[in-house]
């Protein structure tokens, strides 16, 4: 059922800390495929956090005056019964006030006209300044038309100002009603894996087995993706974005897939990498526990307290003593990672905040230092190694890309791992693969 006191108190927060000014946040676009179809429309994720609300051409408008009265307004279509036949309902002005808990709402046709009445004599505008140019020379139109009153005794606002900090750090900690979405999400993709894992066979296309993934993400009421899927056979597991997912499976080879789906506008993100014959071999084996025991090291650094940095220092130490025992670097640990040589093998970062994007917002630093993790804090951890093809490689281990990633949320005393249910021991991986 759904919460409008949730978006209120939300709403509130945002107003709070912005003092007074006037903030205006657009919703996304709709995007033209092609022709007369439409790309599905996806929502403004941070329009969305704070209204509810999911049509299209809609804007929100919050106003916090000097005199401590708030107030959110939201800008919407007009019912039009013609449009509903084609393109399903929309609520209204009316509707929308009702069921989202606006203070006002307007037609989406009035917002030039009512922005420029409620600017006046606020001291600055809040808007995601620099995402759309066209939104950006909008906003200075309107301010100008505010100047041109100033006669009248009414004062344009002297500043703009970038709404985005303020409202990403506040969904950088999830409340209870996200976490349940997330975990929701992170079952969804579990079983999707899972499924993937038991499907997997010599001679299938990857595109046969993410039809699997998105099978079972559609079934439990997760339309889509959070991100494209990766299902990377292969030497194709060596690229990191990978997304062509249409070469054939082979015998011998790993399969990484890295996929998850989106739920209410939450995302979840894992990967697992396993034999396509259900069995790992000598190198493999090898190289896929050195992986497993960098993201074991680096999960337990995930601790309230500790510093971002913590979980990636730690696997970096797992992976770079690995790398010297199989001689693809050189030295001691601490040289390894002075000259950064590993990066030839492991080139990304061994995580990212997640939520309502896979990739989602929220600062790492803060005064220049990395921040602390924080209880209500959502991040993925996924260290990997990338082996390409060099004459300094020893030949067992061309071609083998592993990447292992688990989505936690940080507690008051820990961690809690969300997707832990997806098999990814080699033994638990065998045994569901087993085709007896």
């Amino acid at each position: 059922m759904f919460d409008k006191s949730l978006y209120a108190q939300r709403r509130a927060r945002l107003l709070a800390k912005m003092q007074h000014g006037l903030c205006i946040l657009p919703n996304a676009p709709e995007q033209q495929r092609n022709a007369d179809a439409d790309y599905p429309y996806r929502f403004d994720s941070s329009f969305h956090y704070l209204s509810g609300f999911a049509e299209p051409e809609s804007v929100l408008v919050l106003i916090a005056d000097q005199t401590g009265c708030h107030q959110s307004i939201l800008f919407c279509r007009e019912k039009n019964l013609d449009r509903e036949i084609w393109d399903g309902y929309r609520y209204g002005p009316e509707a929308a006030q009702e069921k989202f808990g606006f203070d006002a709402t307007f037609p989406i046709a009035k917002l030039d006209e009512k922005l420029v009445e409620l600017m006046g004599n606020l001291p600055a505008i809040y808007s995601p300044l620099g995402a759309s140019p066209l939104w950006d020379q909008r906003l200075l139109k309107l301010r100008s038309a505010v100047q041109e009153k100033a006669r009248s005794g009414i004062r344009a606002p002297d500043e703009l100002r970038d709404v985005r900090a303020l409202i990403h750090e506040m969904r950088l900690f999830k409340d209870t009603h996200e976490l349940s979405i997330l975990r929701r999400a992170a079952d969804i993709s579990t079983s999707a894996h899972r499924r993937a894992m038991q499907f997997t066979r010599p001679g299938q296309f990857e595109y046969q087995v993410e039809a699997e993934l998105l099978h079972e993400f559609c079934r439990n009421g997760a339309r889509d993706p959070a991100y494209t899927s990766i299902v990377a056979g292969g030497a194709n597991a060596c690229v990191l974005h990978y997304i062509a997912n249409d070469a054939q499976l082979r015998d011998g080879d790993l399969l990484l897939i890295d996929a998850g789906c989106e739920l209410e506008g939450y995302a979840s993100d894992i990967t697992r990498t396993y034999p396509v014959s259900g069995r790992f071999l000598g190198a493999q084996k090898e190289l896929y526990e050195l992986v497993l025991a960098a993201q074991y090291a680096a999960i337990s650094a995930a601790q309230p307290g500790n510093n971002w940095e913590a979980p990636h220092n730690a696997a970096l130490k797992i992976l770079a003593q690995g790398f010297i025992d199989l001689k693809l670097c050189h030295g001691t640990v601490d040289g390894v990672l002075e000259s950064e040589s590993y990066k030839k093998y492991y080139m990304h970062r061994t995580g990212h905040w997640m939520g309502m994007d896979v990739h989602d917002v929220g600062d790492y630093k803060v005064e220049g230092q990395w921040r602390n993790l924080q209880e209500g804090m959502v991040l993925t951890v996924e260290p990997g190694c990338y082996i390409r093809p060099a004459d300094d490689v020893p030949l067992a281990l061309w071609n083998i890309g592993i990447r292992i990633e688990d989505d936690l949320v940080i507690t008051k005393t820990g961690h809690e791992v969300l997707t832990a249910a997806a098999p990814k021991t080699i033994n638990e991986i065998e045994e569901i693969m087993r085709h007896d």
